[in-house]
């Protein structure tokens, strides 16, 4: 007799990113055409030299970085995310309205497990990010899907319109993964009025917020004005994560900014699955955070510069159409007749490359997820992404 497993993870997609692996398991490549992979939005390199240091002297030195610590995180990189954010965004946000998690993703877990159960709705966003709506398959909360159109800038207009009793929060990414997207200030504004007169959570995902070309000299400014207003615990929640800025996709180390009422049931849920987020992540992510301004500017202007790259390629190539391109993420539209998770699959044989097809980010009746494909591009340098256009340029269905 086989154990029981719970009906609603049954229901729910496996991981894209693991199914596009399975994807190239087993094949090889041309060491003159190596397989060109951009499905996973992640650093591959590793941390500069200096962070690396700082890990390896605490990991050595302090015994503090090998035992469990508060379940909400060290109190002083609960801080400086304080500190640091309030100055970034204009507002005033307290220590204990931070909380540290194992990753961006733990974050969001444990901010919509306090929020939503079974039954309750989530609006949110297509295209979306699949662990958004994996976790609320599994949990048995009904998605709501907003559809962006040709822009990928959602409505709240649009979304005034789907709420209903049971509604209970709105998700939005921005940098938008997997459009790319940067939200304008005025869309972000129109969701946080929305929510606040409707008595819904704004969770404001900002994974990507160190590569928002608003950051850049040139541009300044801040992405969003929410934290300058003094009631925003009563309506926002933002999630971070270290894990793209400093490189520390192993450590596991995001953070959300909440009420500290909200915080405190955060709490419960994190005590249970994890007790205490990574002590080596955090002393590496306060250590990046006090110590690497300058070199995360120049990892912005990098990414910045193939986000330039990517899209003269697309308006270069022809039948394609780029919906949305920015932080690591391009959006586009391709012009053939088959379905982008076949199209994808074909391009592994016939052109070595790995891209996630629409499918995985829209409701499976979707007719965008079928056009559509996201490329993660930050991992590609100025060659790979010049080589990506050749290969697509070539493709002959």
């Amino acid at each position: 007799m086989s154990l029981p497993l719970n009906p609603a993870f049954l229901a729910t997609d496996p991981p894209p990113v693991m199914e596009a692996r399975r994807w190239i398991a087993g094949k090889t490549f041309a060491e003159d055409r190596p397989l060109l992979n951009v499905s996973q939005a992640a650093p591959v390199e590793s941390p500069p030299l200096a962070l690396r240091q700082a890990l390896a002297e605490a990991a050595l030195n302090d015994p503090q970085a090998h035992l469990y610590g508060p379940v909400l995180g060290l109190p002083a990189l609960r801080a400086e995310i304080a500190s640091q954010f309030s100055a970034a965004y204009g507002g005033a946000i307290a220590p204990e309205q931070v909380a540290v998690t194992q990753g961006c993703n733990q974050a969001f877990c444990a901010i919509m497990a306090s929020i939503a159960g079974p039954g309750d709705e989530v609006i949110l966003p297509t295209p979306w990010y699949f662990n958004h709506k994996m976790w609320f398959d599994m949990q048995g909360v009904v998605t709501v899907p907003l559809d962006t159109g040709a822009t990928l800038i959602p409505s709240a207009e649009a979304a005034a319109a789907l709420i209903t009793e049971k509604t209970r929060a709105i998700v939005l990414v921005t940098p938008n993964n997997p459009g790319g997207v940067e939200y304008p200030a005025e869309t972000v504004a129109a969701f946080y009025a929305l929510a606040r007169d409707r008595g819904l959570a704004l969770v404001l995902d900002e994974t990507y917020r160190d590569f928002d070309s608003r950051h850049s000299v040139e541009r300044g400014g801040r992405p969003h004005d929410l934290f300058t207003d003094p009631a925003w615990p009563e309506t926002l929640v933002q999630l971070y994560s270290f894990s793209k800025a400093y490189r520390l996709t192993g450590h596991r180390v995001g953070s959300v900014i909440a009420s500290a009422e909200r915080l405190a049931e955060v709490e419960k849920f994190l005590d249970c699955v994890a007790i205490c987020p990574s002590q080596l992540g955090q002393i590496g992510a306060l250590w990046g955070m006090r110590n690497l301004r300058q070199w995360v500017a120049g990892e912005r202007d990098e990414i910045l510069s193939r986000r330039k790259a990517m899209e003269a390629g697309f308006h270069a190539l022809a039948g394609w159409k780029l919906l949305g391109c920015g932080a690591y993420f391009a959006c586009v539209e391709h012009p053939f007749e088959m379905g982008s998770d076949v199209l994808c699959k074909r391009l592994v044989d016939d052109c070595a490359i790995l891209m996630l097809p629409g499918t995985m980010f829209h409701p499976e009746d979707s007719p965008a997820g079928k056009r559509q494909i996201r490329i993660a591009f930050a991992n590609v340098d100025a060659a790979g992404i010049a080589e990506l256009f050749r290969r697509l340029a070539a493709f002959r269905p």
